[in-house]
């Protein structure tokens, strides 16, 4: 079907107030920047709403990369057409017929009067528009409650918009709108999924990824690369900090304390994302933890882990189930990439028992007795390597020990 425009539904915080104009700019920002690669098309702004004239361009195309931008809670293809019944009736019957109806469907009618001058009022429009239709088409048969086919006509002075679709797309806050905060980004299924969570409600998200060569290999930093561009689709760039661990976390491996080694080690990876942190602008830290999943995300666990740092520590998934964060990660396109076989540097150090109660003290005094680890957290963050990603990234290593420049 040729469609002439789109309608974009903004989310949530129209209500916020003073807020609006400033996360409606943000929305429109956004929406140019994916509309850099679609010449022809237009924006329209309207209140509360924004519409994109096509002139020609490929509807679905672009409504596939709309839905992704955060603060836009649904998107309509529709038609235009004359404000004068017939024009409406006419243009009605075209939508109808476009759609080739093969077997029965209930049908409804919903008109909407905005330009008042219109002399059919709401309820008038209903019936003066569905009657000739189920009349033209025998399969569609009225239902006011759940019908299949919905054709909804919006009666505005400069033209009448008819649309069936209401196309559901992420919704939340515009990017970067509620400020800026440091994913812990592994291989795994949960915190792809934590950071989109983050970003939907309007934080923009820098990744933070640990790797420890020659223990983890190069797919593995391919892969979360690839997973910070599936991110970067959702909010048009990610930025990428890949920090090297290999030092640090064979310091606590003579310790004799095995079972303490996942403590120790994402305490130091908070302690990195903190410094990381302060020189990037942000202000929070996210992470993947789900309440009770393994031995590092018990209660009090988290709770000395979390010791490690001054900054506020968002948990976006801390209280769902597993079978919740995958159903998620399908949905925005991390899934398949996370459980390629590809083992990140927690995986490869986890111990036969890892405790699930570690004590403070005991972990601050083994932290003290390596002398050189505050020195090694510093060289860790100099060392660090960044990386701006955008969807169109083409991500290929070279060297098993540094980023190539292929990366940028």
């Amino acid at each position: 079907m040729k469609y002439d425009m789109l309608l974009l539904r903004f989310g949530e915080f129209t209500l916020k107030g003073k807020n609006r104009n400033r996360f409606e700019k943000t929305i429109i920002t956004h929406v140019k920047s994916v509309l850099a690669s679609y010449p022809s098309a237009e924006i329209q702004k309207e209140y509360g709403r924004l519409y994109i004239a096509l002139n020609g361009e490929n509807a679905p195309e672009l409504i596939a990369e709309l839905k992704k931008i955060f603060g836009i809670v649904s998107i309509s293809p529709v038609v235009v057409c004359a404000s004068q019944l017939d024009k409406i009736i006419e243009t009605g019957a075209s939508f109808i017929e476009q759609m080739e109806l093969l077997t029965e469907t209930t049908f409804k009618v919903t008109a909407k009067r905005a330009w008042k001058a219109f002399p059919h009022p709401s309820q008038e429009m209903n019936h003066l528009v569905g009657s000739p239709l189920l009349k033209k088409f025998p399969l569609l048969k009225v239902s006011m409650r759940n019908p299949e086919l919905q054709l909804r006509v919006e009666i505005r002075e400069q033209g009448t918009y008819i649309y069936c679709e209401v196309i559901p797309a992420v919704g939340g806050f515009p990017r970067g709108s509620n400020g800026k905060a440091m994913l812990l980004l592994s291989g795994g299924i949960d915190s792809p999924v934590a950071g989109f969570s983050s970003m939907r409600r309007g934080l923009e998200v820098d990744c933070v990824h640990f790797y420890s060569y020659p223990f983890t290999s190069r797919k593995a930093k391919e892969k979360v690369l690839e997973l910070a561009k599936v991110l970067s689709g959702y909010a048009g760039s990610v930025k990428v900090h890949l920090v090297p661990f290999t030092e640090i976390q064979t310091s606590f491996t003579g310790l004799g304390q095995d079972n303490l080694i996942i403590t120790l080690m994402r305490r130091s990876m908070l302690r990195i994302a903190t410094m990381l942190a302060e020189r990037e602008g942000a202000l929070a830290i996210v992470t993947g933890d789900s309440l009770g999943q393994v031995a590092s995300q018990t209660l009090p666990s988290m709770n000395v882990i979390g010791k490690a740092t001054e900054l506020p520590l968002l948990r976006p998934l801390v209280m769902m189930d597993k079978s919740e964060i995958i159903e998620i990660s399908k949905q925005i396109g991390t899934y398949e990439l996370s459980i390629l076989p590809y083992e990140d540097c927690c995986t490869l150090f986890v111990p036969k028992s890892p405790t699930t109660n570690p004590n403070l003290r005991v972990v601050e005094r083994i932290e003290a007795s390596i002398s050189a680890l505050p020195a090694m957290l510093e060289d860790a963050v100099a060392r660090t390597e960044t990386v701006l990603l955008t969807p169109d990234s083409v991500i290929e290593a070279d060297r098993e020990d540094g980023i190539d420049d292929n990366w940028f």
